[in-house]
């Protein structure tokens, strides 16, 4: 048995001289070892996970050095012990069960705590360590173990293990460290993965909190407009108070959306327009809104607001002009229009235009709203008359380029 301390490699005795035949075997060796650590070196970084990474190194490391046995011990500091994570030639109940030591007095437990590889080539002559009980269970003559590190601390312990009488080498030492290292490697990785989507996770609760948060805040704000739109007995103010109550109710749905789904920068524009409509719906006794709209186009969050506040000035405009105030029916559409357009339809059966309407001059306040927003998206409005009523028709770039 020997091991090593501050850097120096393990004492082992040196190798007598061998046949050509032997010597072009060890060669093929080393060279297959090689091709061992590429092949785990690649796996590592086309990001296997990392139960399948531990599993075809323990496999493949009991190949590289032609023992019947490897096995990768994970240290659980709680219990002060190693469980036997992955490995290769053990029976049922020892992968994901069993567990060995990790005190000095223990190969892998002292690899473990002095970051020193221990070689022992005659485990039945050991004096310094004691033979794990698995090991003599299964008849091992010797044993090989390096540390196997990972994001800052020790992941724990690679070892191989074996029944014949030969000895491990220096170059074997070389070869298992390299693998250890790729596990190292590896399991960094996957723990800074998961830190970050920890961390990612956090900001998407908190973001969804917060948009749950606005909505709530501008919500109470709606009421109270339409409240008081309830209470000022001036049928002028009132119906001012209203529309102003349905443009922050339209402004708080779009958190409402947010606060629901993992988007932050985009949303569904068809799921959108339909919560507003539905809400709009909801306070225009005796009218009705159809809807059909186009799901899955996504477009900027910003943008979509807008949209929707043009929606519910069309909405209102033929509400308070084409019914005069009455009940009537209005269809809101939403369509794709070839590959780079939005097309916005909303449509009533009411009054119809005045002579000599036109949307680009018109000076209500309903419609300089809605040309101003339509001339921030970049789109176009045309009015159009229908018989009987009038069809808005509002085309927007189904991506926004400054």
């Amino acid at each position: 048995m020997s091991s090593s301390g501050n850097g120096k490699s393990p004492v082992v005795e040196p190798a007598e001289g061998t046949p050509p035949d032997r010597a072009l075997r060890e060669l093929q060796q080393r060279i297959k070892q090689q091709e061992i650590l590429a092949e785990l070196g690649v796996s590592a970084l086309q990001g296997a996970s990392l139960d399948e990474l531990l599993a075809s190194a323990a496999r493949l490391v009991a190949d590289g050095l032609r023992t019947e046995f490897c096995k990768i011990l994970e240290y659980l500091p709680d219990e002060h012990c190693f469980i036997v994570r992955a490995g290769a030639g053990w029976g049922p109940g020892v992968v994901g069960v069993a567990r060995i030591g990790a005190d000095l007095e223990s190969p892998a437990g002292f690899a473990l705590r002095t970051g020193t590889p221990v070689i022992s080539n005659h485990l039945d002559h050991e004096q310094r360590f004691r033979t794990p009980e698995l090991l003599q269970r299964h008849g091992v003559r010797r044993a090989m173990n390096v540390i196997v590190r990972g994001d800052g601390k020790p992941f724990g312990v690679l070892e191989v293990d074996s029944r014949s009488e030969d000895e491990f080498s220096e170059h074997d030492l070389a070869f298992l460290q390299g693998a250890a290292n790729i596990l190292g490697m590896a399991i960094e990785r996957e723990r800074r993965e998961e830190s970050l989507k920890a961390a990612l996770e956090r900001q998407r609760l908190l973001l969804r909190e917060m948009n749950h948060r606005v909505k709530n805040s501008v919500t109470l704000v709606a009421s109270m407009l339409h409240l008081q739109s309830s209470s000022v007995g001036d049928p002028a103010l009132t119906a001012h108070l209203g529309e102003a109550s349905n443009r922050v109710r339209a402004i708080a749905r779009v958190h409402d959306q947010l606060s629901a789904g993992d988007a932050i920068e985009s949303l569904d524009l068809g799921s959108y327009l339909e919560a507003v409509c539905q809400d709009l719906q909801e306070s225009v006794a005796g009218s009705k809104i159809h809807i059909d709209v186009q799901k899955g186009i996504e477009i900027e969050t910003g943008r979509a607001v807008s949209a929707a506040l043009i929606v519910n000035e069309l909405i209102t405009n033929s509400l308070k002009y084409a019914y005069k105030d009455q009940p009537g029916e209005i269809w809101v559409t939403l369509r794709l229009a070839g590959e780079n357009d939005i097309s916005i339809s909303v449509r009533d059966e009411g009054a119809g235009l005045p002579e000599g309407y036109d949307p680009q001059t018109a000076k209500t306040l309903g419609t300089r709203i809605i040309r101003f927003l339509v001339q921030q998206l970049k789109g176009s409005l045309a009015a159009q008359r229908r018989d009987p009523g009038t069809e808005f028709i509002i085309t927007l770039p189904l991506k926004f380029e400054a």
